[in-house]
């Protein structure tokens, strides 16, 4: 392992950056994060970046930065793989920031996964596991928005990217053992996928609790009205929940209100009420009568499916097992109750790919040997 010094330099002008970004475009990885606050608002506000190239740690301070594009070059630039950890929210963040999504990139935290560690480490349980180095836990919390940033928080934010690349050559050197490179790159490059493609407004009443007891109207109510809530709170930059709560949303959707004395028995009151009590009793009159309300959801497990469940869990846990890989970056259990619910079962999603040929058409399979044996 190189030498890392990992005091932090603070980058704050257009030219310094631009420096840096033409030095990081010539080499073959970077380690990236970022800190953001999201209290009281609907996007990550970003705070900082931090850029790691094995030898230093530089925090670019993107609220005195006049021009980021330079950044945003370097995180386009295919060239260059981004070394990130759990990047989900790192890429909300530079989306936000930068109107862009890095690519490609190595994820610490699946990759530790997929090369037999175990799922959903943190960073600083992955630097240990493989580098034997202990990080400090402090600043997690901080106010990331003021400035001047302390000391304490810099020396944090610099250890963030400091280690990355030391942990990105250890678990390349085992996926590369393993033969399972090209299963992260899969992994990796569906996660981009997906962040370039957000879940659209009027697919959201899938993710509410309880959606699944609506149907027709009722059902196209809770779509509008969170497709609403989602379009709102984008334009407001509130937190959903602080438009609507979830359990409101299915309260007014389950009711049917009318008026506005039925939209306080549904729990909006308030300024809630004053605000957009008409638009919601606009959204349920319309939404009430559609003809095109969403097909129904599917209902929970029933005690076949609940039975097919566990065979189909147990073939995963011995196949996961036999791989030397956590069950769970195998396969999700929402993944196997939809293969279980499907009239006609196929691999979709993550059950593509590298998943196919190790799990996927085994479960398939076992899924039909069930439902013959069932049937007779």
């Amino acid at each position: 392992m190189s030498k890392v010094d990992t005091r932090p330099i603070w980058v704050e002008s257009g030219p310094e950056l631009a420096e840096l970004c033409r030095r990081w475009r010539g080499r073959a990885v970077v380690a990236l994060d970022t800190e953001f606050m999201r209290s009281r608002t609907f996007f990550p506000q970003p705070a900082l970046v931090q850029v790691g190239d094995g030898e230093r740690s530089y925090l670019i301070d993107n609220l005195a930065v006049d021009d980021l594009q330079p950044l945003r070059d370097l995180l386009q630039d295919t060239g260059v793989t981004k070394i990130m950890h759990s990047c989900s929210e790192d890429f909300e963040t530079l989306q936000r920031l930068l109107d862009t999504v890095p690519a490609p990139i190595f994820d610490t935290q699946i990759a530790a996964a997929i090369a037999g560690m175990e799922a959903g480490l943190g960073y600083a349980a992955t630097v240990k596991a493989t580098l034997g180095i202990e990080l400090p836990k402090s600043e997690t919390r901080s106010d990331w928005l003021r400035r001047p940033l302390s000391e304490a928080q810099k020396n944090y934010a610099a250890l963030d990217v400091a280690w990355l690349p030391a942990v990105y050559e250890v678990l390349l050197q085992r996926l590369c053992a393993k033969d399972r490179l090209q299963w992260l790159q899969e992994d990796c490059a569906a996660l981009v996928t997906a962040a370039k493609s957000p879940t659209a407004p009027e697919s959201y009443y899938r993710k509410v609790k309880g959606a699944w007891r609506l149907r027709g109207g009722n059902l196209a109510v809770l779509q509008e009205i969170c497709a609403w809530r989602e379009r709102e709170a984008r334009r407001r930059d509130l937190p959903r929940n602080h438009l609507l709560k979830e359990s409101v949303c299915i309260a007014v959707a389950q009711g049917l209100p009318r008026d506005r004395a039925a939209l306080v028995q549904a729990g909006i009151e308030g300024r809630a009420l004053r605000e957009y009590g008409d638009q919601l009793l606009q959204i349920v009159t319309r939404a009430s009568k559609s003809a095109d309300a969403p097909p129904s959801l599917p209902q929970p497990l029933n005690r076949l499916e609940g039975e097919d469940l566990k065979h189909l869990r147990q073939m995963v846990v011995l196949v996961a097992d036999q791989c030397g890989l956590p069950a769970e970056i195998l396969v999700r259990r929402k993944e196997l109750e939809h293969l279980v619910q499907a009239p006609q079962p196929k691999l979709e999603g993550r059950l593509r790919g590298w998943r196919a040929e190790v799990i996927g058409e085994r479960l398939l399979q076992l899924l039909e040997k069930l439902r013959s044996e069932g049937a007779q």
